[in-house]
């Protein structure tokens, strides 16, 4: 199984929508669990590490964002 490298404050684009619609997650905690906050709705899941390195399709990192 493929590990995820992942930061507070990076956003992550699972491969199943949130039924608002909205695909981008804004990682908020780090542990077995990972804290998610929907970017669309604003909603705040946990999800097990291992869960979410099965569903994560991308991760974008938090200084990536802000140096553009």
């Amino acid at each position: 199984m493929k590990r995820i490298d992942v930061h507070v404050d990076d956003i992550a684009t699972l491969r199943k929508p949130h039924p608002c619609g909205g695909y981008r997650w804004r990682v908020t905690r780090i542990g077995a669990d990972i804290g998610l906050k929907c970017l669309t709705c604003g909603r705040h899941i946990m999800m097990p590490r291992s869960k979410f390195n099965r569903r994560a399709k991308e991760v974008v990192s938090g200084a990536d964002l802000s140096e553009a």
